[in-house]
């Protein structure tokens, strides 16, 4: 790793080797989502909770600051009204996301699409603009298709993670498997970082307080969540909690009483 993307990769990802990300791209799929309507008001509270670095895009990028944590802009997109909604092209540059004050660059490859084969070749060259630029590459690898039954399946989330490494990622981010003992095949098979995705909108706070636990339990390097935060009642709150349990392994429990949540 060259002596720019390794001072970069130290703004997201902590002393620990782990890091909480919040994603807040979602407006360029889904629009202005509940959560993301007043983005200055939502970026202030993600500071203040405390995150180690926000994933935007390049237009939230010029006109709101992320303050002193890691400022990640997402280079691909779709929108969910496209008719294949799973076919993320490229919409910035690494050169374009350094100018605006970037510390890493973020890609989505959904694996198992039927325009993966185009992604991945897209994926390739940002990998090589990175490694030439000294800018760290999150990649959001996804089993995702028409053939894909299930998105969580251990085999097939070791395969996309795997794959992010080997085309040239720093950190891939991913599914959860479901258990700890699946996803630390996850992370025993990828050579770079692994965090977990937050997905859905969770039915319960202590859903992906347990997941962020358990995952950081079997060698994870923390979460990339979003809804499950900005759309929280208390986002920097939930921040925070999130925070405790990767960088302090603090327990689900302790983490609820905090957010004043039922156990």
């Amino acid at each position: 790793m060259n002596a720019g993307k390794s001072k970069r990769i130290q703004r997201i990802l902590r002393d620990d080797g782990k890091t909480v990300i919040v994603p807040m791209d979602h407006g360029v799929t889904n629009g202005p989502v509940a959560g993301l309507t007043d983005m200055e008001d939502i970026l202030r509270k993600v500071i203040l909770g405390g995150a180690d670095a926000a994933v935007i895009h390049k237009g939230i990028a010029k006109r709101f600051d992320t303050g002193k944590i890691g400022l990640i802009i997402h280079l691909t997109g779709s929108t969910s009204m496209s008719r294949d909604p799973n076919w993320k092209v490229q919409v910035c540059s690494v050169e374009e996301a350094l100018r605006l004050g970037a510390d890493g660059v973020s890609v989505q490859a959904n694996v198992g699409s039927a325009r993966e084969h185009l992604m991945l070749k897209e994926m390739g060259k940002i990998a090589e603009d990175c490694e030439r630029l000294g800018i760290p590459l999150l990649a959001m690898m996804y089993p995702r298709g028409k053939d894909v039954k299930d998105e969580h399946a251990a085999e097939l989330v070791a395969h996309a993670a795997r794959l992010g490494a080997e085309i040239g990622a720093d950190i891939i981010k991913t599914n959860y498997t479901g258990s700890p003992e699946t996803f630390r095949d996850v992370v025993r098979g990828c050579p770079v970082p692994v965090i977990i995705a937050g997905g859905p909108k969770a039915k319960t706070v202590e859903d992906i307080l347990q997941m962020a636990y358990d995952s950081a339990q079997c060698g994870g390097a923390g979460v990339s969540i979003g809804r499950n935060v900005f759309q929280h009642k208390d986002p920097t709150a939930m921040v925070k909690a999130l925070s405790a349990i990767v960088h302090e392994n603090a327990s689900v429990k302790d983490c609820l009483k905090v957010l004043g949540e039922k156990t």
